[in-house]
């Protein structure tokens, strides 16, 4: 038995239409937009509608979450941002890591404009957009860099639904908006990473064919790390399996098993999302430079 090759994803909520309205309208409010994207998927967690709205304002890509990214893909990737000339930088709320380097890289890209204020004796602090998917760190982002609680956060998609203005010690004023996918994907990889890092919705998901086509995904990514974390050997046959034969081993190997010996599907599916989602399996990143042409989109 194998995954079910009409597998769809249904995903679009009507405030994320509210949220792009937001954004045209807030644009000439800022000076800059600052955009996150999840370090394991940079290409996936891209949403193509935000370089449309925000034109020739400067922007920053943040790669967040870097804690839960291989750490040798996605110095890859930094390297394919510099060579488009797209000022990128690694970050991730828990640890810390990167985020002293904001301020001066904004600093960077507003050079003239700040010269300009200066030169006026106009004493500004600096106004960025937090834009991104959904679930990809904004408020994190927002409460790390403010140095208090001052926006929601959640580990889950559609928490801020509405804008935010947040002041901060650094001399940036922040303005978070609602996290925004865009209306449909035109490659079915892109879809699946989004489900997988939990940008979309588990609750609108099927999970146990979302954790049925991880587990394939983990055998190729991270061959070694995936077997030792579900115990699986040569013996087992594992590497030939298909996903539904994979997924009910792993099954096995836990003891999640119910009346008769079947396997439940269910946790299964919510330990398999839920050890990617932590790293627990290790970092891992869902997508590499090369794996695309990272030119389009």
């Amino acid at each position: 038995m194998g995954i079910n090759s009409q597998y769809q994803i249904q995903w679009f909520p009507g405030h994320m239409a509210k949220t792009r309205r937001l954004m045209q309208e807030n644009l000439k409010l800022v000076d800059i937009v600052i955009e996150l994207r999840d370090a394991r998927i940079p290409y996936s967690s891209k949403n193509p509608e935000i370089e449309k709205l925000i034109g020739d304002k400067p922007r920053l890509i943040l790669l967040n979450k870097a804690s839960l990214a291989d750490p040798a893909v996605s110095r890859a990737w930094l390297a394919v941002f510099a060579e488009r000339g797209e000022r990128c930088l690694l970050i991730d709320c828990v640890t810390g890591q990167g985020l002293r380097d904001i301020y001066p890289t904004v600093c960077d890209l507003l050079a003239d404009k700040l010269q300009r204020w200066a030169d006026k004796g106009m004493n500004k602090k600096i106004r960025a957009m937090i834009v991104g998917i959904p679930n990809v760190g904004k408020s994190s982002f927002i409460n790390r860099i403010a140095g208090s609680k001052k926006a929601k956060v959640e580990n889950r998609p559609g928490v801020t639904l509405n804008k935010q203005w947040v002041s901060t010690d650094i001399g940036l004023e922040l303005l978070d908006m609602p996290g925004v996918l865009w209306p449909k994907f035109e490659e079915k990889r892109v879809g699946e990473n989004l489900a997988l890092t939990g940008a979309i919705k588990d609750k609108i998901m099927d999970t146990e064919e979302l954790a049925m086509i991880l587990c394939t995904r983990l055998r190729t990514l991270a061959p070694a790390a995936f077997a030792a974390r579900y115990k699986l050997t040569d013996e087992d046959g594992y590497t030939d399996m298909d996903a539904y034969d994979l997924f009910e081993l792993i099954g096995k190997k836990r003891g999640f098993l119910m009346a008769g010996g079947v396997v439940n599907h269910e946790r299964t599916a919510d330990m398999l999302l839920g050890e990617f989602r932590s790293a627990t399996i290790g970092q891992v990143s869902l997508e590499a430079p090369k794996s695309y042409d990272t030119r389009t989109r």
